[in-house]
Parts: C-alpha cells; sequence; structure tokens
C-alpha cells in the first residue's frame, strides 16, 4: 500500500475500552439519578463525542451532558483508562509498520491528556510520531477536527500518502472531510453496516487483515 502516513482512532482500534468507558458512563449516569446495570446498553458511548452521547442517548440539555462529561471523568482519570486491553496483534504490527519507515500518528476524540497516558501504560508511545486528541475545553471533539490538526503538524507529505485506520464511521466521515483514505475495522465497535455506509476505502474484520493491508 502506498500510504507512508497512518492516522490510527484509539478506542475500538488499538485498544479495547468496553469495561472502562461504559463504567465511567455508569457513574455519571447515577449523578443524574439513572441506573444502568446492562453495560453493554452503554457500548454506543465508545468513539462519538461524550457530550454529544449523553443528550443523544439521555435526552440530557446541554448543560447537564457537560456535567455529565465531568462525572465520568472523575471515574475515568482514576480507573477507567486502565480498564482497558491492547488487541492482540496491535502491539506486533506498530513494530513492524514503524520497522517499514511508517509514520504514526493517533488521531482520537478522547481528550490528549488521557490518550497519552494510556498509550504510555500500555507500552505503545515508542511507535507514534504523535497523539493527538481532543481538549478538555470541549474544542476539537470531532473526527474531521483531530484529523485537521494532525495533517497541519504533517510537512512535505502529500495527503494521498495518509490514512485514517478506525472502527466507526466519525473515523470514515472525519477522513473524507480531509481529503484522505480510509481503513473501516470491524472488529471494534462500529456495525458492518454502520462503517459500509460510511463508505471506507478499504475495510479489515481482524488485526491480521489490516496488517496485510497496511504493509502491502
Amino acid at each position: 500500500m502506498k500510504y507512508n502516513v497512518i492516522l490510527f482512532d484509539l478506542d475500538g482500534t488499538l485498544t479495547d475500552p468496553k469495561i472502562g468507558i461504559t463504567k465511567s458512563v455508569q457513574y455519571a449516569l447515577v449523578k443524574f439519578g439513572i441506573e444502568e446495570s446492562d453495560l453493554d446498553k452503554l457500548i454506543p458511548f465508545i468513539g462519538p463525542p461524550l457530550v454529544e452521547s449523553f443528550q443523544e442517548f439521555y435526552s440530557l440539555n446541554q448543560e447537564q451532558a457537560q456535567a455529565a462529561v465531568r462525572y465520568y471523568r472523575e471515574y475515568f482519570a482514576k480507573t477507567g483508562m486502565y480498564e482497558n486491553a491492547v488487541y492482540p496483534g496491535i502491539k506486533e504490527l506498530l513494530a513492524e509498520l514503524k520497522s517499514t519507515g511508517k509514520e504514526l500518528i493517533v488521531a482520537t476524540s478522547k481528550p490528549t491528556v488521557f490518550s497519552e497516558q494510556i498509550i504510555e501504560h500500555f507500552g505503545l508511545t515508542q511507535f507514534f510520531k504523535a497523539i493527538v486528541g481532543s481538549n478538555l475545553d470541549g474544542s476539537r471533539i470531532h473526527k474531521d477536527e483531530v484529523i485537521a490538526f494532525a495533517l497541519q503538524e504533517l510537512t512535505g507529505i502529500a495527503y494521498d500518502r495518509v490514512i485514517m485506520v478506525g472502527d466507526r464511521k466519525h473515523d470514515i466521515i472525519g477522513a473524507q472531510k480531509n481529503g484522505i483514505a480510509s481503513i473501516g475495522v470491524t472488529y471494534g465497535y462500529g456495525t458492518q453496516e454502520e462503517l459500509m455506509q460510511a463508505k471506507p476505502v478499504y475495510s479489515a474484520a481482524t488485526v491480521e487483515e489490516l496488517g496485510k493491508l497496511l504493509l502491502l
């Protein structure tokens, strides 16, 4: 494959954050008197901006949703970010990609400060040129904005040499808005239907398939 720069989503692409994210959402909802015992019902929170998900799925208004995000971070910062696991084969894939001269960047809607801690915790920092996320003040939360910021940091690289890898439609749409190619991975938290409707250039059902695409 002709791509020299690879942008990776974090949640659902590099790591499986289900337990930490859903428990953090559960913790926040309790503050509003909402008891949700089934963590699987909170899976849709993985990927999109949290403030929007609290409004969409639990009908909180803007102010309540912003408060919910603050509560979420109370749990996430202490415990939730570590209730997480790197997908099998990812570390080996990153090492191989870097050894072939690819530039790797994390591009996530998760706040940069948390993303850096997670990447460091799992021993992945060495593989990435940059870790680009959102800001704690609620700015740069949409994936197209994150990707645009990451692209600004690149010098002398044509956009047709850059590709975005992610598991949700937001990753694919964000890539399209910035004029770069994309790979939708279906081992994460976006359904195959969601990803196919977003029309990624490529798709991969496993980490092994992803590796075959990126190492061509």
